[in-house]
């Protein structure tokens, strides 16, 4: 019988219930979550979950909503139903800043251990796309393990230069080299897989996760599509999130393939991707020193000097540019909704409503 820890259910988690009067409810965990219709699992196994009004409405936004992976205090009201009446402590959220919404992110899963950022070894395959995935990872301490996926499809010598491409770049993170047509590169992979640990697969459409997902669980749970010959791109095939429990005891949660990855609050995620350049600005002659045209900036010094890439010189500004934006976003947002408010109250007041 399955029980809440293979789920990797936290024991610090009952202490919270028992000093918040939760103890009175079951747990579960989200494992699908789609457009607010949700499938819980426990013990006893899955079950369509609702959400209580009052956690509706006292919701601020979209990330006080229940996400996969989250931990849920819930109640039996039939047969195959739950009402879902609080969303316990997450341990993090891997986020992305949401796609055309104003100052916002988007919660891709919680209460990960590991993340598996996909790639596919050929055109598609981009260095800066990886320390997107790999600042999202650092910022949420999520532990990151680049896959290249579809090695059968390059020969070896193609293989080591996209090895060495990724080591001028990315250090102390393991790449792991996989086909999912002939499982090579499996046993290392599933050398990571730890029973109760949750891992969340990232990366873009037609890369090979859903492939990569189906021969893990051991059965077809996601429909696969190859990368378009023509243009180089995958088509969306997962359609939601969703959270599996592996064969070798850890569970997978799968993500639709994200065109965008734009990055939300990441400062120490950009920290920690970017180690070199972190520990090069500390020599800066200006403790404010922006990295751009500074004299005595020893970052731009490091890469007339060629000691660090010029790519990734060039990456770094850019994700900075958009941490920058991304809080300008956030701080006018909240402008917006304080004036927004006011507004309200002052329309209460005038009209008689606040009585």
């Amino acid at each position: 019988m399955i029980t809440l820890h293979d789920l990797g259910y936290p024991d610090q988690l009952e202490t919270y219930r028992a000093s918040n009067k939760l103890l009175n409810f079951a747990v579960g965990r989200i494992i699908s979550e789609h457009k607010e219709r949700y499938i819980v699992k426990t013990v006893e196994g899955e079950f369509e979950g609702e959400i209580l009004g009052q956690l509706r409405f006292s919701a601020g936004s979209r990330k006080d909503f229940p996400a996969v992976g989250d931990w849920v205090a819930i109640s039996t009201f039939d047969r195959d139903k739950v009402l879902i009446h609080h969303i316990l402590p997450r341990k993090n959220t891997i986020e992305r800043q949401a796609v055309g919404k104003f100052g916002e992110t988007q919660i891709i899963a919680s209460n990960v251990d590991y993340a598996f950022i996909v790639q596919a070894a050929g055109r598609d395959f981009n260095v800066n796309r990886l320390e997107r995935y790999l600042t999202i990872c650092h910022a949420s301490d999520v532990a990151p393990i680049l896959v290249i996926s579809k090695m059968d499809l390059i020969d070896p010598a193609a293989l080591q230069a996209i090895h060495d491409r990724i080591l001028k770049r990315i250090t102390e993170v393991p790449i792991l080299f996989i086909s999912n047509e002939t499982q090579k590169g499996y046993p290392e992979l599933i050398q990571w897989i730890e029973k109760g640990k949750t891992y969340c697969l990232l990366g873009s459409s037609g890369v090979g996760k859903s492939t990569l997902l189906n021969n893990l669980v051991g059965a077809a749970v996601m429909p696969t599509h190859a990368i378009s010959e023509h243009t180089h791109k995958g088509r969306h095939v997962t359609t939601h999130r969703q959270l599996f429990v592996l064969e070798q005891g850890g569970l997978l949660i799968d993500n639709p393939g994200m065109r965008e990855v734009g990055i939300g609050d990441v400062e120490k995620g950009l920290d920690v991707t970017f180690a070199q350049i972190v520990e090069l600005s500390a020599s800066c002659k200006y403790t404010d020193c922006t990295h751009v045209n500074e004299a005595g900036c020893a970052v731009i010094a490091a890469v007339e000097q060629g000691t660090l890439e010029q790519s990734a010189y060039a990456h770094y500004l850019k994700l900075e540019r958009e941490q920058r934006h991304y809080e300008m976003d956030v701080l006018e947002k909240r402008k917006k909704d304080k004036q927004f408010g006011k507004m309200v109250k002052q329309y209460k007041k005038d009209t008689g409503r606040d009585k």
